[in-house]
């Protein structure tokens, strides 16, 4: 059941087993945590890591889980920081066919349309918005960042 704000309703019956985590003593804990993920609950767990994966788990399992979208995304940031592990994370920006984005380069106004296969500009479709920002400006550029759709680093300064 969904209230006004779209956010599941608090079901007594889930709250009551999560009321009744604090007070569980570890021995209780690694049973339930068997008993949810038939398995033997990890060494490294103390109470507080049982009582939080008992009452995530207890929680998705009533009010459901992230959504599919949501997961595909955190597979690809994982695969993307196993790959890297000391490089830069961003969330990729989704841009839906049809939106057009517009860049003045010297006085100039560009536009440029997202398809499905890609990004037109000038009557031409190019792969990638880095080559489209290499034909107007004649250097090479960030394409998302030289249309605005990402901020460039900010910069620690010395000594700190």
């Amino acid at each position: 059941m969904r209230t006004e704000n779209g956010l599941n309703k608090a079901d007594p019956t889930v709250e009551a087993e999560l009321d009744r985590l604090p007070a569980m003593p570890i021995a209780d804990l690694r049973k339930c945590y068997r008993e949810l993920f038939r398995t033997e609950p990890p060494k490294a767990f103390g109470p507080d890591l049982l009582r939080r994966s008992i009452a995530h788990t207890i929680q998705e399992k009533a009010y459901g889980g992230l959504p599919p979208t949501v997961r595909r995304l955190l597979a690809q940031m994982v695969k993307t920081a196993s790959a890297k592990p000391a490089g830069r994370l961003e969330l990729p920006q989704r841009i839906r066919p049809g939106s057009e984005l517009v860049r003045t380069w010297n006085r100039k106004t560009y536009r440029v349309t997202v398809t499905a296969s890609g990004f037109v500009h000038g009557g031409k479709t190019y792969a990638s918005l880095s080559e489209i920002a290499f034909v107007i400006t004649g250097t090479k550029w960030n394409g998302p960042r030289f249309f605005g759709l990402r901020s460039a680093r900010k910069e620690i300064p010395d000594g700190q």
